[in-house]
């Protein structure tokens, strides 16, 4: 948490002026502005492919399994990606596969072993998830400039990069 030590907090009629020594976490730094982007992203992705009958939770697994190619995944490797338990991996695959967005297969190397697969159909979804995720990046992204878009993602990727070393350090 982003906290400034103490603090002189002024409400809109200055007759009401409070003050306070506490420490008080600042709005719109980097962490919370990062966070609520991502957040607000996520919402209004969700609201636009309502319509196709799947939930967040189930684009995520698709975007997840469609970045793997052709090798498919375990289960407990897509909850690990997902950050989420193996039971809930387990019951969202298994919803998917009923709705035919997915099917398991026998790991060719290890008969012990079922991946994941995308079907026909669940790449259709993804198909019309991309369309709208460009028209909502299209939207979204409006008046700003190209060059400041690509900042932001050279910022990011390094925090990304830094981010992952701290984890590292303690052993994440």
């Amino acid at each position: 948490m982003e906290i400034e030590g103490p603090t002189k907090e002024f409400a809109t009629d200055d007759s009401l002026r409070i003050e306070s020594e506490k420490p008080s976490a600042k709005p719109f730094r980097f962490g919370f502005l990062v966070h609520d982007v991502s957040r607000m992203r996520r919402t209004l992705f969700d609201a636009k492919v309502r319509p196709l009958g799947i939930t967040r939770s189930q684009w995520s697994l698709l975007a997840a399994l469609s970045r793997m190619g052709d090798k498919g995944m375990m289960q407990v490797e897509l909850a690990r990606h997902l950050d989420v338990g193996k039971v809930t991996v387990g019951g969202l695959v298994q919803r998917m596969v009923a709705a035919g967005l997915l099917r398991r297969e026998k790991d060719a190397y290890d008969a012990r072993v079922r991946r994941v697969f995308i079907t026909d159909k669940g790449y259709q979804i993804i198909q019309e998830m991309e369309s709208i995720g460009t028209a909502n990046n299209d939207s979204i992204l409006q008046g700003v400039a190209y060059q400041d878009l690509r900042i932001a993602e050279e910022v990011l990727a390094k925090v990304k990069v830094n981010i992952r070393a701290e984890l590292k350090k303690l052993g994440q």
